[in-house]
């Protein structure tokens, strides 16, 4: 029988939805994507967007301005992610 503590772990799989200008940006309303980290975190998933390049790296930037929803409650950095999560990347809205 094998020792499910030295086994791999299954990737956990989420689906990424991309709003307003990151939509623009990436040219998708979102897209399933299997998270690295065990476990994943927003932090680790933003990473591994970002280590795509070019405009993902751009836009995801230290310093640009992206909120992350997990399941539609705004979510910090250490939050942890599990397979089948809704993880939306938005900019934060303005106006009156």
């Amino acid at each position: 029988m094998p020792d499910s503590a030295n086994s791999p772990q299954a990737a956990v799989t989420l689906r990424l939805v991309y709003l307003a200008r990151l939509r623009d940006a990436f040219g998708m309303a979102g897209e399933s994507f299997a998270a690295p980290g065990e476990p994943p975190t927003v932090a680790t998933l933003l990473a591994a967007l970002r280590a795509r390049g070019g405009v993902w790296n751009e836009e995801l930037a230290a310093g640009r301005a992206v909120r992350v929803a997990v399941n539609h409650e705004l979510a910090a950095a250490g939050t942890v992610l599990a397979a089948g999560d809704e993880v939306a990347l938005l900019p934060p809205v303005t106006g009156g």
